[in-house]
């Protein structure tokens, strides 16, 4: 039985960047095609329910706790090597609709890389994160991302560059390090927050974000394969069959 999507998982507006200066797009809400969609006919015509991420990062700069934060709501302090892959799925209610992110967490340790790479195709958004304690996390992200990127369509997917130990970097460190990381997102075209897993600080609105960029880019690819035809001209009948709507034919009165 799948577990119904948790109170306060409910989106029903875009939520907002963390700065409009490192944002993906600078928009107030959804795009109107999709909230048309949904609204008119929820899961009847989407064909899809899930969004794979796979998050990256060198070793120990809190790829785990980030997720374990989000997802248990719960931190902790002692280090524990994610090893190959972690998974963790996350249910969501967006404009109506049920949708789910597939969290990958994956290894840093260079001994794991190979096994971890193999999970990184077919990702709709790669999560790049670093230490905003250390500088040389920062500067490893850029390889991270290009190691990801192998797997993946540039066109077809979300990046966004997180900050991870927000509560651990000086004030004077934190300045520093965030412009490098606004100068690099802004050059990979990736989405940039700072967060804590600690404090908990910017968690649950970063995965928010993530979900619903990731919807909306879901259903927009969805109506660019309906094509010509409108999404209210696709149905679906039992066992999931999909039929054009144009093509059904009306009764004639008579015979």
């Amino acid at each position: 039985m799948v577990p119904p999507v948790k109170k306060d998982r409910i989106i029903t507006q875009l939520p907002k960047c963390f700065s409009p200066n490192t944002a993906l797009h600078t928009k107030d809400g959804f795009h109107p095609q999709v909230k048309a969609v949904c609204e008119v006919q929820k899961t009847d015509t989407l064909s899809f329910n899930f969004a794979k991420v796979i998050v990256v990062g060198d070793v120990a700069v809190g790829k785990t706790c980030l997720i374990s934060r989000f997802c248990k709501d719960a931190f902790d302090k002692s280090y524990k090597a994610t090893i190959g892959v972690d998974f963790e799925m996350e249910r969501f209610e967006v404009l109506g609709v049920p949708f789910s992110l597939q969290l990958w967490d994956t290894a840093g340790q260079e001994r794991f890389k190979c096994i971890a790479s193999t999970y990184y195709r077919g990702a709709q958004a790669i999560i790049v994160v670093f230490d905003l304690s250390s500088v040389s996390s920062l500067a490893h992200a850029r390889q991270w991302l290009e190691d990801a990127m192998k797997e993946n369509d540039p066109s077809s997917v979300l990046l966004f560059l997180v900050g991870t130990k927000k509560d651990l970097s000086s004030p004077d460190l934190l300045a520093r390090i965030e412009q490098e990381a606004i100068r690099l997102s802004e050059e990979i075209k990736a989405e940039y927050w700072a967060v804590s897993a600690k404090s908990g600080d910017s968690i649950r609105d970063f995965f928010f974000r993530v979900a619903s960029l990731t919807f909306e880019a879901n259903v927009l690819s969805e109506l660019e394969k309906n094509g010509s035809r409108h999404v209210t001209d696709i149905i679906k009948i039992t066992g999931g069959t999909e039929v054009d709507r144009s093509a059904i034919k009306k009764k004639p009165d008579c015979c």
